[in-house]
């Protein structure tokens, strides 16, 4: 079961580098499907985060294209706003989180759908903008164990025009300030399984090199494509999952 756990982690890993995603938008429904309650498995998701996130954004550093000043504002914004997860988490229901992950990554999917490749208005990069857009995706998202990369990107593509790649790597980036928050919060009120989630990082971390290098290769276009792909599978599991929860209500 262990080797079980590692692989999984080389996966979300891989898909956390190629996407800019924390990797919790896979784990969270892959968890579900387990049998993971789904405190649990946004805990375990949250733990894995962290270090996927801090190797991936090392490389697209040194690959020159990072936004460091904006993933800094974004990320402090997210370290406010994912602060408050645990207390979220502990409020809302396991119906109520499922529903509230399903929305946004609704809204998520028809906006990336919307949005042209190239856009002739400049990057809006207003410092207090991204710090709102921080806490308030860095509450919303690490509750549903997402770590808001997913939510982030169409965001800034689509009503911020940033390109593709630069909005990519500035989100992975912003997923290590919310993942730590996350975390420590999640902890205080138990929702993270140490053992699971450490296998699934040390897996991750492997995964995250390679797909970190294969997201500086592909084009634009195919990106896009995959990153939408992602988006309606995801939309279609959870659907699944909630669609039984309320059967079995």
């Amino acid at each position: 079961m262990e080797i079980g756990f590692g692989l999984l982690g080389v996966f979300v890993g891989f898909a956390s580098g190629f996407f800019g995603i924390g990797g919790g938008t896979l784990l969270v429904p892959i968890f579900l499907y387990m049998g993971y309650d789904i405190k649990t498995a946004i805990g375990i998701s949250v733990m894995q985060m962290i270090f996927s996130s801090m190797l991936g954004s090392y490389q697209n550093y040194k690959a020159g294209i990072l936004t460091l000043k904006s993933g800094l504002v974004l990320g402090c914004g997210a370290l406010v706003g994912a602060s408050f997860s645990g207390l979220i988490v502990d409020t809302l229901s396991h119906t109520t989180l499922l529903l509230l992950f399903e929305t946004v990554l609704a809204l998520s999917m028809y906006k990336m759908f919307t949005t042209a490749l190239e856009s002739s208005k400049p990057p809006y990069e207003s410092p207090i903008l991204l710090a709102f857009l921080g806490v308030v995706l860095g509450a919303v998202s690490i509750s549903t164990g997402t770590s808001g990369a997913i939510f982030l990107t169409p965001v800034l593509t689509g009503f911020l025009h940033w390109d593709i790649k630069k909005a990519v790597a500035t989100t992975l980036f912003f997923v290590i300030f919310g993942s730590i928050s996350g975390f420590f919060s999640l902890a205080m009120h138990g929702y993270v399984d140490y053992e699971v989630g450490a296998l699934v990082s040390v897996g991750s971390v492997v995964g995250v090199y390679f797909g970190v290098a294969l997201s500086h290769k592909i084009a634009k276009k195919e990106q896009k494509r995959a990153l939408l792909i992602l988006y309606t599978v995801m939309f279609l599991l959870t659907l699944n999952k909630i669609l039984s929860e309320m059967n079995v209500l």
